[in-house]
Parts: structure tokens; sequence; C-alpha cells
């Protein structure tokens, strides 16, 4: 009978002696390891289960024998694995049963194969997973806030695999790492951070693989995360990353008592991607959202530079018609001098707001970048004084820029003033300058594939929090006492850069510095740096004839008496239309003078290309104090065009027009 039950039992059912040998083996117990019958007696019982597991079971046994008891083992938190004959490999779980069979101690082993039981648990397992990550972007959807989700996610893995700590740690441009959300952090945590962003690099580097890194314990068998060790960490656990194109901009850790398993592993690598794409979504927002804004206000400062322009020129152009009749009273010259003066800070305040709003006009030649840097700090070591040190590293074999080298000269000026105001009692300035590429994968399209040149300014001053730095570029915005800055200096380095077709970076925290980088396009290899031609502006020959064309009557009275004052006839249209008419008629016209902006009908470029069409080769010069026309003028026009900047002196208006009279000849 107990022979009967021995071999009908369904499960499998091993006696095995103080050696580990099978004394008795049922049928089930051939037939689930897949040998012949009578095979399994004398067989070590270690033979049954994988060879990485023997010595290991080894010890356990020697360990069971010496108080042997009843006990069931292979539970979900003790995974065993049992080994065919064919070497597959199959889950069991066991139960051990001590006994004596004439006088002889020995082991009853009952054996169960799992696998239809664990499939089904691991199908329920992955089915409360996917409702995990489903929860997390129904969260984003419902809320409508990006951010609510990102908070919640640490909590919401922790409780589903028990984990003690789950943290989201962001990368900072420029360096350093941020924790953006967590669960369960210790109290040195920040300490912790500091340290993986201090001695990370080669953590960094595998995360941009895109591979889970086992922190702390050795990855299972069969599973391809490789096994690294953090030194500051206490707990096993994995660092899940982040990747935007291909690189890594964070990195979730996770920490727990017991090692994660492959499902576990895969619920926290599609939460990771999950997070990586509400960050990105929510990155976009925050940048388009950034530059709505900053168009917004650079429409708006463009067109008020525009009529604030015009009225200068009226204010400029009536003192400078007085600085000619009082020119014998030195009183009245003092005082128009001093008006002058006021009008041309003015006449800078808009050019600042222009460069914001990258509408002033550019004139990019390569740029020899070392040389200016070197200039530079000789001129600032003189204006900065003693307490700042300023060091120059510039790259060998620097290529040269493609920028107007008098704006990129006061966009560097500015930084390193801005710098020396961060640095009251004094600190270090680094100029510095290296060639940079950018990949198809790394490209924009605010900034295209292709070479560029990085010039930084950096400063150990006492940095910017997060509110200032999401505000420093805003026209008008300054952290200076009353009277100390027109808050136009960060805004002017931002528009130039863009304008110039490359990139502004800021990287800032408090206590730590600040750090700017331009990137600006490179000029073509076989470039030379250009050099400015001087000379005074050239005199008028009298009898030749201007028409000027300005919708503003005080602006068009004040260039009639500058140029008429110059010895030039003078004919006047208040619009493109009238300015047809007299182009039409038979009057001698030698130049056309236009304002850009006409208000209605016709722009000044197109009133050129029209006045072309009555007088071939008429020479033009344009005047604008709002220089968004040459942002959609094409080259052909814009090279067959002289432009004069408002508001301009009589002096200037004067070598403009001589200018493009001789352009005819």
């Amino acid at each position: 009978m107990f022979t009967a039950l021995f071999d009908h039992v369904p499960d499998a059912l091993l006696v095995v002696d103080r050696r580990g040998c099978i004394v008795a083996a049922n049928a089930q117990a051939e037939v689930m390891f897949g040998y012949s019958p009578g095979s399994l007696d004398g067989m070590r019982v270690e033979q049954l289960m994988p060879a990485d597991l023997r010595e290991l079971h080894g010890a356990h046994t020697q360990a069971y024998m010496q108080q042997p008891r009843m006990r069931p083992m292979g539970g979900h938190d003790q995974p065993l694995t049992g080994q065919r004959r064919d070497g597959t490999q199959f889950p069991v779980e066991i139960a051990l049963s001590p006994f004596h069979s004439e006088g002889q101690p020995r082991y009853l082993a009952s054996i169960r194969d799992v696998s239809e039981t664990r499939r089904v648990q691991q199908a329920l397992i992955r089915a409360r997973y996917d409702t995990l990550l489903a929860r997390i972007g129904q969260l984003a959807v419902e809320s409508g806030d990006d951010e609510s989700a990102i908070q919640a996610v640490p909590t919401l893995l922790a409780g589903e695999i028990d984990a003690q700590t789950v943290a989201l740690l962001l990368a900072r441009a420029g360096g350093g790492i941020e924790t953006r959300a967590g669960y369960g952090l210790p109290g040195d945590w920040d300490a912790t951070v500091k340290v993986m962003a201090a001695g990370g690099e080669a953590v960094w580097e595998a995360l941009a693989g895109g591979v889970p890194l086992r922190i702390g314990e050795p990855a299972p068998a069969g599973e391809p995360a490789p096994a690294i060790t953090l030194a500051h960490a206490r707990h096993s656990g994995v660092a899940i990353p982040l990747l935007d194109r291909e690189q890594p901009m964070g990195v979730l850790i996770v920490l727990t008592a017991h090692v994660l398993d492959h499902d576990a592993l895969h619920l926290l690598q599609s939460a990771a991607h999950l997070l990586a794409a509400l960050l990105q979504r929510r990155r976009s927002d925050e940048q388009l959202a950034h530059a709505q804004r900053l168009e917004a206000i650079g429409q708006l400062t463009g067109g008020i530079a525009h009529d604030f322009n015009n009225l200068l020129t009226v204010m400029s152009g009536s003192l400078q018609l007085l600085e000619l009749e009082y020119a014998g009273t030195p009183e009245a010259v003092e005082l128009i001098a001093s008006a002058l003066r006021s009008v041309a800070r003015g006449a800078e305040l808009t050019g600042k707001l222009l460069a914001f709003a990258r509408r002033q006009r550019l004139h990019p030649q390569p740029v020899a970048v070392d040389a200016m840097l070197h200039e530079l700090e000789r001129m600032l070591a003189r204006t900065l004084g003693e307490p700042i040190r300023i060091l120059t590293e510039v790259a060998p074999g620097l290529p040269l820029a493609w920028a107007d080298p008098g704006q990129l000269e006061t966009a560097l000026v500015n930084l390193a003033l801005n710098a020396r105001d961060a640095m009251p009692r004094g600190g270090e300035l680094t100029l510095s300058a290296a060639a940079q590429s950018v990949a198809i994968d790394a490209a924009t399209p605010e900034l295209p594939t292709g070479d560029y040149l990085r010039i930084s300014v950096a400063d150990t001053g006492h940095g910017m929090d997060a509110e200032t730095l999401a505000r420093a570029i805003e026209p008008f915005f300054t952290t200076k006492d009353s009277g100390r800055g027109s808050g136009l200096g960060l805004s002017m380095v931002y528009g130039f850069v863009k304008q110039s077709g490359g990139q502004l970076h800021f990287d800032s925290e408090l206590g730590y510095g600040t750090r700017v980088d331009l990137l600006l396009p490179t000029a073509r290899a076989d470039a030379t740096p250009a050099i400015q031609a001087t000379g005074g502006a050239p005199t008028a020959v009298a009898g030749e004839s201007i028409l000027v064309v300005e919708d503003e009557a005080a602006v068009r009275t004040i260039s009639a008496a500058f140029l008429t004052s110059l010895g030039y006839r003078v004919l006047t249209a208040a619009d493109a239309d009238q300015a047809l008419q007299l182009l039409a008629g038979d009057a001698p016209i030698d130049l056309l003078f236009s304002d850009v902006m006409l208000g209605r009908g016709l722009d000044g470029y197109e009133l050129a290309a029209s006045a072309r069409e009555h007088r071939p080769g008429l020479p033009v010069l344009l005047t604008s104090g709002y220089d968004d026309s040459l942002a959609r003028a094409n080259s052909s026009q814009t090279t067959a065009c002289e432009l004069l900047r408002k508001p301009f002196r009589r002096e200037q208006l004067a070598a403009g027009v001589r200018r493009a009279l001789d352009r005819r000849d």
C-alpha cells in the first residue's frame, strides 16, 4: 500500500540519505526530471539542480542535517530551480521531512513543478504593473499638469515594488545633479547626490547606453543589466537612465532590501521612459511659452524703438540745426551739446531694445576670437580692478567666428561687467573659447547641425537662483539697485547671439557663480579676419537732387533741412504714391532717400524696386529705426540699398548720401 501511494502521489518524491544520495524516487520524479525508471537511484540530489547552485546547496544541506525538521522551501521570496536531464530548468517548491528507516536517518523531499503557477503569478504582476503605468499617464492627462504626475511617480513605484527609496535625479546643464522628486529619501540624501555628481562620470557614461545599472547587488543570472557598486549606496537597487535623444537627461534611482526581478526591472524601465516623455514635454512647453513671451516682448520693444527713434531723429536734427545757428555762442553750444548727449543715450537704449528684439543690423565677418579675448583681458584688467583675477583659456587651433565683431565685443564686455557686479569682494573671471560641433542627433531648428565656436564667461560670484535665472534675459529685469543698470545688458547679448544664428546658455547656482556660453557659427575654413576700413565722411557735391520720402512730417522736415544745409536740392514726399508720381515726372532726382516703414502702401524696399523701374540704376539710401525689414528683405534688395540707422547725425547722413551716390559710378 505504501509503495502504491508513493508511486501515485502527483508530486515528485525523493528519499535521500545523509550523504545526499537518492535512495528511492517515485515515478513522478522520474517523469519530472526526465530520467528513465530506476536511473535516479544512487544519484546525488545536487545533480537535479543547476551547476552554479550546487556548491551553495551542499553548504545548506550540511546545516540542515545538523538540525533536521519539516520545512517548506521555494516560495515567491525564495525561488528554487530544478534542472532536467536535458538541461532545461524550471521553478520548484520543496517540502522537506526528516524520518528514520531501519535505524538510519532519511529525508523525504516532496517536489512540485510550479511553472504554471509562476506563469499565472507573473501575468497578474505584469497586469498590475501595466495598470500602474496607465495610472501615471492618466494622472498627467486628468490633472493637465505633467509636474503632478512626475511628483507622484516615486511614491507609486515604491508602494508597488516595496522599495525603501525612489528618487528622480536630473542632470543640470553644464554639470551637477538635482533631485526632482523622491520617496523615502534619507536625511543625508543631498550629500549623497553631491557625491554622485562629483564622482559619477563613469556611471553617467554607462547610463548613456540606455542599460539599467545594478546598485550594490549583481544582476540575477540571465539578466543583461551589468553589476556595479556605488561606493555611497547602502542598499541593493537599480539606476534606470532617462534618455533624451540618446543622451542621459536624468536617472531613476531605486533602493530596495531585495534584488529586483526581471518584471520589476521592466516596470522601472517603462516608468523611466514615461518620466522622460513627461519631462521632455514639460520642457518643450516651457521653452515654447518662454519663446512666445520673448517674441511678444521683442515685437513690443521693436515697435516702441521705431517710434522712439523717430522722436529722437527730430530732437537730434533740431538740436544740430540749432548748433549750426548758434555756433558763435559758447553758452548755447554747451547746452545743445548736453542735449545731444542725452539723445545719444536714448539712441543707445533703443539699440539695446532692437538687439533684444533681434532687429538690429549686423555686419558679420570672420573674427579671431582668441585675439579678441586676449585684448579684452588687458582692457578688463584696467577696468575691473585688482580684486578680480582674469583668466583667459583659449583652445589651440581655434577657428574664426562668423559674427559682428563690434557687437560681439560689446556682448562680452556686458557679461564681464555683470560678473564684476556679482563679485563685490573680488573673485575670478574666466574668458574661454573652444570649437564645438553639433551633430545631427543633437541639432534643433534653433541650432542646426554644423561647426560652432563656444565662447564662455564664467565668474565665482554669488550666482542666481532658479527664479532669477528664468528671467535673466527679460528686458528691464535687474537685481541691481536703482540707478545701477537698465536691465538690458543680458537682453542685448541674447538678441545678438540669436540673430547671429547661435545659442545662449546660462548655468548658475546660488553660491557657485555663473557661466554664460555663447555658441556662434564659425567662418569658412579659408576665411581671414576682416580689417575695418576707417576714414572721414566724403564731402557733399553741390547741385545734386535728392527725393526724401518719410511719413513722419517732423522727421521729413529735419531730413530735408539737413540735406539742404549740405548743398543738395531736395524734393519731399509723404508716402510711396507721392514719391512714384515725382519719379514718373521730369524733375531731376539723383538719389532716393526713404524710410523703410512708410505707414501705408509700399515700404521702402518695394518703393526702391518700383523707382528703379522708372529710373534704372537710381541710387537708394534707406533709413530705419526698426531693422525688422532687414530680416525679410532678400539679399539682392539688401546689397542694392544703403541703410542709415535712426537717429542719425547730420555728418552720418552726409556720409551715407555720398556713399550711395558714389555707387552709381
